[in-house]
């Protein structure tokens, strides 16, 4: 059986609830279609995340979640300096083997208060009837963690 690639989002500062997937390239075994190893795949259950929804999780970080977060990730995105407390750095590897893909995928959905976090992190309404697009920003995350 082939290696699992498990892959998790968090977000716990401002715009940043949807921004995973901007690091995520397209499978190499063609559109729409992931391996196991493949960042696009998530989970223990190995699910794949469909290329349209990687597209719009891409377009989301970019537009919403790089602005506090920053481009990799790392919290220091244009609007970060501003916000107390700063935005989460996904690239810290004690913070990645802390919280569970669940976690990730909660933020990203309801925002930071719905886990005890700052209310900076806003929710995302607009992307609880996408599943597969919060799955590919919750990737997008562990993928700058190195996961």
């Amino acid at each position: 059986m082939g290696t699992r690639r498990r892959v998790v989002v968090s977000a716990s500062t401002g715009i940043a609830a949807a921004m995973l997937l901007l690091s995520l390239s397209p499978s190499p075994i063609g559109p729409g279609v992931a391996s196991a190893t493949d960042p696009a795949v998530v989970g223990e259950a190995a699910t794949v995340i469909p290329q349209a929804a990687r597209d719009e999780a891409d377009s989301i970080w970019k537009s919403r979640c790089s602005t506090c977060h920053g481009d990799g990730g790392k919290g220091d995105g244009a609007a970060a300096a501003a916000l107390t407390p700063h935005p989460r750095d996904f690239t810290q590897q004690s913070w990645q083997s802390s919280v569970s893909d669940e976690h990730i995928e909660k933020i990203i959905a309801e925002g930071g208060q719905a886990v005890g976090l700052s209310m900076l992190m806003p929710a995302n309404p607009d992307l609880v009837a996408k599943p597969d697009v919060i799955k590919a920003l919750r990737a997008h995350v562990r993928s700058l963690g190195g996961h």
